[in-house]
């Protein structure tokens, strides 16, 4: 089926006016002012998308797409994620990670994941291995597993700063990230260390040893997390205008801003102001990750699921509440991480490019959804849904 996109203000992210946009065999065939349709004989679906804006599909590059959580006891293991969980929040790309739990969550179950969310119409990639060091892989080594398996493009999210991590030195660090550079430059693909960062006042010091004392850039890392507290987003600061990449954290609580985690829209704000270039920002929800609650006496109540639907809902925040220009914002979470991890086909409106897009209503909520040319979602509403969902 062809689809034709009708009036829409396209963003592609950067602003390219009012344009129609024809999707063909799960690619954008072409992109201009006016298209028109000659052959009412074949199977097309015309979408009216005058008044609204036309956006890249959103990448989320950060979610536990086999659950994640644990760390109260078996019972607070999260659930793996849905299909329509992610379709209606926007995104069609999606990175799958292991977090703490490198044992009970392994890379078999995570590319199974990523090989369901594919058939089911997304793209998905992911990343081997979970907070530990050494790397616990798929196939028994870090450069093998990126090189011959197609969903795994980098490494991760390796912790650090974190009471939870495996403590690695700056050798450990600098030993897994070559590999997984080879790697990515044998076989095309980004070849990334995603990077966990904790409360620890030891903040990026060890990827900073590492690229001070070795031949690795910053670009190799690309940590997370980076507002989760005040010194923390400082330090983020100081280390994108080095030139490395960071990438905010959009699942939280009221509990988590109270106690000095930075709100995602006004942390993109104070970057923007610092002089960090936009290009070095991206958000992720981390969604499918545990979010403890606790009451006035610090005691344990209950847990929360970080959401895919926060990632859209901050860029939203980034316009409506802190005055971010739409095609600024809207990067974080398209052009900017497909760069990082080298997803060519993706985070852009371009023709020849993968058919993702993203409709979005005058009141900025999300209209419709397209993956690889497929109608997922659409007045709102799912139109594809995963296997057992109802």
């Amino acid at each position: 089926m062809f689809t034709l996109i009708k009036g829409g203000e396209v963003y592609a992210p950067h602003y390219l006016g009012k344009k129609d946009i024809l999707l063909a065999a799960g690619k954008i065939a072409s992109i201009s002012e006016n298209i028109d349709w000659p052959a009412p004989a074949l199977d097309i679906r015309v979408i009216d998308a005058t008044g609204k804006m036309v956006t890249p599909g959103f990448i989320d590059a950060h979610v536990h797409i086999t659950g994640g959580g644990g760390e109260g006891g078996y019972k607070t293991r999260t659930p793996e994620i849905y299909l329509t969980d992610i379709t209606k929040a926007g995104v069609t790309t999606v990175v799958g990670v292991i977090g703490t739990d490198g044992i009970g969550r392994t890379m078999t179950n995570l590319i199974a994941k990523a090989k369901a969310l594919k058939e089911e119409g997304i793209s998905c990639f992911v990343h081997t291995g979970s907070y530990q060091v050494p790397v616990k892989t798929l196939t028994g080594d870090i450069e093998t597993d990126i090189m011959m398996i197609e969903e795994i493009i980098g490494v991760g999210e390796i912790a650090i700063s974190d009471h939870r991590s495996s403590q690695p030195d700056a050798h450990e660090l600098a030993r897994l990230a070559s590999q997984a550079r080879v790697a990515g430059m044998l076989s095309g693909k980004a070849g990334v260390v995603n990077i966990h960062l904790g409360d620890s006042k030891r903040m990026l010091s060890l990827i900073e040893e590492v690229v001070e004392t070795t031949d690795l850039p910053l670009s190799q890392f690309y940590p997370t997390h980076i507002n989760r507290n005040s010194y923390l987003f400082e330090a983020g600061i100081e280390y994108a205008k080095k030139g490395g990449i960071v990438d905010f954290t959009t699942s939280t609580t009221k509990q988590f801003l109270e106690e000095g985690e930075v709100k995602c829209s006004l942390g993109l704000k104070k970057m923007l102001d610092a002089g960090v270039a936009i290009e070095q920002i991206t958000f992720t929800s981390d969604a499918q990750g545990s979010l403890p609650s606790f009451n006035d006496y610090g005691e344990f109540t209950g847990l929360r699921i970080g959401k895919v639907d926060s990632l859209y809902n901050e860029v939203k925040d980034s316009v409506l509440q802190e005055g971010i220009p739409f095609q600024n914002a809207i990067q974080t979470i398209t052009s900017n991480p497909a760069r990082v991890l080298k997803l060519k086909q993706k985070g852009r409106l371009e023709v020849g490019l993968d058919a993702d897009l993203v409709i979005i209503n005058e009141d900025f909520g999300i209209h419709s959804v397209i993956a690889l040319g497929q109608l997922m979602v659409h007045d709102g509403v799912a139109i594809i849904k995963g296997t057992f969902e109802e």
